[in-house]
C-alpha cells in the first residue's frame, strides 16, 4: 500500500494503488461515465471503503463544470410548511447526487437578491426560490441563465420565464369562505398576509363574497404578516370592532392558531360563537384546541415537483418553455368551523 501521512487527505492515487489499477480506471469507476468491468469495479469500491476515500468536491466542481449544489430560498424556515417543502425537495432530487442549502430570507427582498448572488458566485447548479417580490426581471440581472430557477409559487401578473409549482390557492380560499359563509353569515373576515403576498388567496375570499352577493367591508379585512403572533394581533382588532365578525378566514395556519388564541383569551367559544377556517393543514392544525379546520397545501408534492423539474432542467433534460403546474387543495373540515 502506498504510505498515507497520518492526518492526510487520501487521495485517488491511494486507491489505485491498492485496487491495483490506474487512477483513471478509479475515476471511471466514481465518475460512472466509462464501462469497467466488475471485478474492476469491486476492487476498486474495496479500496475506496478500506481507506476510506472521499471525492474532493472541489476539484471534482473544476472538472465537471458542476458543484452539485441547489439552493432553497424561502421566506421563513420557522414556519412549518417550509421543511415539508424541502424534504420534498430533496426526495426529488435525489438520486442525482445533489445537496440542498437553505436560505432563509425573512421575507427581505434585499437578503433575497443577496442569497441569489450568493449561489450563483459559488456556482450552484441550480435554484428553487419562493418570494412574492422578485420579478423575473429582477432574478434575471443576478442569476445568469445557465443556473435553472424554479419558482415555488405562482408567477407575478403578466410573468414568464420560470418554471413553477404551486397549489390552487385561488380555489382554496374561495372553499374556505364559502364555508364560513354558510355557517357564519355575513360577518366573514379575513386576515391575510403582508401587503403584496397571497394575492390569489385574497382573491378567492372576494370571489367567495361577491358570489354570495355579499358586500366586502373594508373593516374586515386585516393583515396578519403570516405569523401567529400576527394572527392573534389581527383577531384582537376584529374582536374589538362594534361588530365583530362571526367567521374568520386566514390566509395561513399560523395566524390561524393565532387567532384562536385571541379568541380563547377573550372567553369566546369556537366555533359557537365564532368560525375559524385556516390555511396549509400544518401539522399543528390537527392538534390544536379545537383542531383547526384548514385547506390542505400539498407542502411536500410541490417541493418533490420542484426538484425533480428543477433536475430535469438541470440535466438538459428539458429546455423548452416555462411550465406552470398547479395542485388542488381541499377542505380540511375539523372542529373549528
Amino acid at each position: 500500500m502506498s504510505p498515507i501521512a497520518l492526518g492526510s487527505r487520501v487521495t485517488i492515487g491511494d486507491v489505485a494503488f491498492l485496487a491495483k489499477v490506474s487512477k483513471t480506471t478509479v475515476s471511471h469507476v466514481l465518475s460512472g461515465n466509462r464501462p469497467v468491468s466488475k471485478g474492476t469495479k469491486e476492487r476498486v469500491e474495496e479500496a475506496i471503503r478500506a481507506l476510506g476515500y472521499r471525492p474532493h468536491r472541489v476539484a471534482r466542481s473544476l472538472r465537471t463544470k458542476t458543484s452539485h449544489l441547489v439552493a432553497l430560498v424561502i421566506p421563513d424556515i420557522a414556519n412549518p410548511f417550509y421543511p415539508v417543502v424541502a424534504r420534498g425537495v430533496e426526495d426529488g432530487l435525489a438520486g442525482a447526487g445533489y445537496r440542498a442549502i437553505i436560505c432563509n430570507t425573512d421575507r427581505h427582498p434585499e437578503r433575497e437578491v443577496e442569497f441569489l448572488q450568493e449561489m450563483a458566485d459559488r456556482g450552484a447548479d441550480g435554484i428553487v426560490l419562493d418570494s412574492y417580490t422578485l420579478t423575473a426581471e429582477r432574478i434575471a440581472s443576478v442569476i445568469p441563465p445557465t443556473i435553472p430557477v424554479m419558482r415555488i409559487g405562482p408567477s407575478m401578473p403578466g410573468e414568464r420565464g420560470y418554471d413553477t409549482v404551486h397549489a390552487d390557492d385561488e380555489h382554496g380560499a374561495r372553499d374556505a369562505t364559502e364555508h364560513l359563509l354558510r355557517g357564519s353569515g355575513s360577518r366573514t373576515a379575513m386576515i391575510q398576509g403582508p401587503p403584496g403576498a397571497g394575492s390569489l388567496r385574497n382573491a378567492g375570499y372576494f370571489h367567495a363574497l361577491a358570489d354570495a352577493h355579499v358586500p366586502v367591508d373594508p373593516t374586515l379585512v386585516v393583515s396578519g404578516g403570516w405569523t401567529r403572533p400576527g394572527g392573534h394581533d389581527a383577531m384582537e382588532w376584529l374582536l374589538d370592532l362594534r361588530e365583530p365578525p362571526t367567521g374568520v378566514f386566514c390566509a395561513n395556519d399560523l395566524m390561524a392558531l393565532g387567532a384562536l388564541d385571541a379568541a380563547r383569551e377573550r372567553g369566546i367559544a369556537v366555533p359557537a360563537e365564532l368560525r375559524i377556517v385556516g390555511f396549509d393543514d400544518i401539522e399543528a392544525a390537527a392538534t390544536s384546541v379545537p383542531a383547526l379546520t384548514t385547506i390542505s397545501n400539498p407542502a411536500y408534492e410541490i417541493g418533490l415537483l420542484a426538484g425533480i423539474m428543477l433536475g430535469e432542467r438541470m440535466r438538459r433534460e428539458h429546455t423548452g418553455p416555462s411550465r406552470g403546474v398547479v395542485l388542488p387543495c381541499r377542505l380540511v373540515r375539523r372542529v373549528s368551523a
